[in-house]
């Protein structure tokens, strides 16, 4: 999603086409479902926040959970009387020493972008890669229709996808700026009617705003805002949330309501929204201008949010290399898995949103280093008070990649105060409430569906061994091994082999190599 797509979004909230990637192909990956799969001896962390157990037996039958049998104790024999018989057609996977996990749901997964070159292939194995199973499109830049087709062909398992949540950005396909609550309404029930599941914001007139989030509410959808700058003075995430709003992105929005001296951010007078070197260089400064953590406003503000039942979606990743611009760059993965495209996109540039490194040094990271330090001490103690956060990724920009930017996520999460219990809660139960569909997913529980992710590694101890590269331990000789990343990742009662999907990716960018003579560099040293 460049700039220029995002100031017209912003500012004039109308499109009617836009272009779109490539769809994902038949699929062509997975084994199942069957009559019944029995997954054997495995540690179960079941993502309600409860800790592991093991060994146990998971029956699935077709794509539903049936049983979860603990079938032995740690570090004797298993009782062979104790398991669930397989049936005739029936399949057993052995997963001794393993660990499930549920699904992961990434709450803020933009399903690929023309500028980026990524094609819906590319996006959906690098998410399946990583376990993620379920994800929320927060604004359909594909246009809605491209989504709900890939949401009804992932539904039936005709493409290799996970879950799709389709947040149509709020005013997208009207011929005309929406500026009255009259509008809002109309469009608001077009949206339901064209279905879509909910509505993501940007920002609008007040009495826009609390129309069209009111009658979001009253039909049942829900919907997420990113409070942008342009209209977060009149505005800001209390009001969404006392309006019925049920999420919000990232951080703006949040900052402003918890203002004590100033009603406006403390902009530079020299400021322009559409430099954005200035924009997220003040971002960075935000936090500091709000009021202290544990003050009487801050813990106001934090209740009300929290007895309102908003979630907060934080994304920390996607700001990770305002804090540390050489560790984005040069994450590992990138040689081998990010696209010409993608890379390019990355790279500085006046154009491309997110791509804003004109002049980022020091100061600038200091900044942000002590912007994260306040913003995860109100997300920590937000988790701590009851309130819901989730885990998203808000994926390809600024350096981060899908799949993996998502597990980062995950660990920034950990860096926040978060017990890796807590964690995985987040990543998986929570947002399944938060999508409105902990009936069928967000646990490992009897009655849910199958949708499950297995590992050879305990991410409790590393959360590092999600990623797609597993992580670096010393074996026995004292000889540096890779251990881990994700070994099946079942979805709706079908194995894939999240290994093999990654290879997949792998050579999408291998051929992309070929085909244009691109090697990999870092920016400024061709």
């Amino acid at each position: 999603m460049r700039k220029k797509y995002l100031v017209i979004l912003l500012v004039f909230a109308c499109f009617n086409s836009m272009a779109q990637i490539p769809k994902a192909p038949n699929r062509a990956e997975g084994e199942g479902q069957w009559p019944q799969l029995i997954l054997r001896g495995a540690i179960l962390i079941n993502g309600t926040g409860a800790p592991a157990i093991g060994p146990v037996d998971i029956v699935i039958e077709k794509n539903r959970i049936v049983q979860i049998v603990t079938v032995g104790s740690p570090g004797l024999a298993i009782n062979p009387k104790r398991r669930p018989v397989l049936k005739d057609g029936g399949k057993e996977l052995d997963c001794s020493g393993k660990y499930v996990l549920p699904g992961l749901i990434d709450m803020h997964a933009h399903i690929g972008g023309v500028e980026q070159g990524t094609p819906a292939e590319y996006v959906f194995k690098l998410w399946m890669a990583h376990g993620i199973t379920t994800i929320r499109d927060p604004s359909c830049g594909n246009g809605l229709d491209w989504v709900l087709d890939q949401k009804q062909k992932s539904l039936e398992n005709k493409i290799t996808a996970p879950r799709i949540y389709a947040y149509t950005a709020f005013g997208q396909g009207s011929k005309e700026p929406i500026t009255t609550a009259e509008q809002a309404i109309k469009w608001v029930n077009e949206n339901k009617q064209k279905g879509a599941d909910g509505i993501k914001f940007f920002g609008a007139n007040p009495q826009v705003m609390d129309a069209a989030i009111r009658e979001n509410k009253r039909l049942g959808l829900r919907s997420c805002c990113h409070h942008a700058q342009m209209d977060v003075a009149r505005w800001n995430v209390l009001q969404s949330a006392r309006a019925g709003m049920t999420s919000m992105e990232h951080w703006y929005g949040l900052p402003e309501a918890l203002f004590t001296d100033k009603t406006i951010q403390n902009y530079p007078l020299d400021y322009n929204y559409a430099n954005e070197q200035d924009r997220f260089s003040e971002a960075g400064r935000l936090w500091k201008q709000a009021a202290a953590p544990y003050s009487e406003k801050w813990n106001a503000v934090m209740n009300e949010l929290i007895g309102l039942d908003y979630t907060l979606v934080p994304t920390f990743d996607i700001y990770e290399a305002n804090r540390d611009l050489q560790r984005a760059r040069t994450q590992e993965w990138h040689a081998q898995y990010t696209l010409p495209s993608v890379w390019k996109f990355y790279e500085p540039s006046r154009d491309s949103h997110g791509s804003y490194w004109f002049s980022w040094g020091t100061e600038q990271e200091v900044a942000w280093k002590e912007n994260y330090r306040l913003w995860m001490t109100f997300i920590n103690e937000y988790k701590n008070r009851g309130g819901r956060v989730v885990a998203g990724s808000d994926c390809a920009f600024i350096y981060q990649l899908y799949g993996f930017a998502y597990i980062r996520e995950l660990e920034l999460l950990r860096e926040a105060g978060f017990h890796p219990l807590e964690v995985i809660r987040s990543a998986s139960l929570y947002g399944a409430q938060a999508l409105g569909a902990e009936k069928d997913l967000g646990s490992v529980e009897v009655g849910k569906l199958a949708d499950l992710v297995i590992l050879d590694e305990n991410p409790l101890q590393n959360l590092q061994v999600l990623y797609g590269v597993g992580a670096l331990k010393l074996d026995a000789n004292n000889k540096p091994v890779r251990v881990g990343g994700v070994r099946y990742t079942i979805k709706d009662g079908i194995i894939y082999d999240a290994k093999k999907l990654l290879a997949d990716v792998k050579k999408m960018v291998d051929a992309e190599k070929a085909k244009t003579g691109w090697k990999w560099v870092q920016p400024g040293t061709e």
